[in-house]
């Protein structure tokens, strides 16, 4: 694999959690799992497998930065205080990143 695929997967399928947090907070609204599979793709370029979403979700549920309920017969999702906060750290992170390689 060329270090620019790994760079690719490991900022995109393998913290799929950034994502997730970022749609949810951005729109402001309930989202249902599938949708976030199409907003994915649509939005950030790349199309995690059908499962993987919804085994990031649980997680992200069980650690307290999304909030999950029913309406009528789907799951929809929330993003929580706590979730905000962890998605504000992800994005300094990147931001700290991105200055160090720009003043080389």
């Amino acid at each position: 694999m060329l270090p620019i695929e790994h760079l690719r997967k490991s900022n995109t399928i393998e913290n799929l959690w950034i994502y997730i947090l970022t749609l949810l907070k951005t729109k402001k609204r309930e989202i249902y799992g599938w949708e976030l599979l199409v907003l994915i793709k649509k939005e950030f370029n790349f199309k995690p497998g059908k499962i993987t979403p919804y085994r990031v979700l649980y997680r992200l549920e069980k650690d307290g930065f999304v909030k999950s309920g029913m309406k009528g017969r789907r799951r929809i999702y929330q993003i929580t205080r706590n979730g905000e906060r962890e998605l504000e750290l992800a994005k300094e992170f990147y931001k700290k990143i991105l200055n160090k390689l720009q003043k080389k």
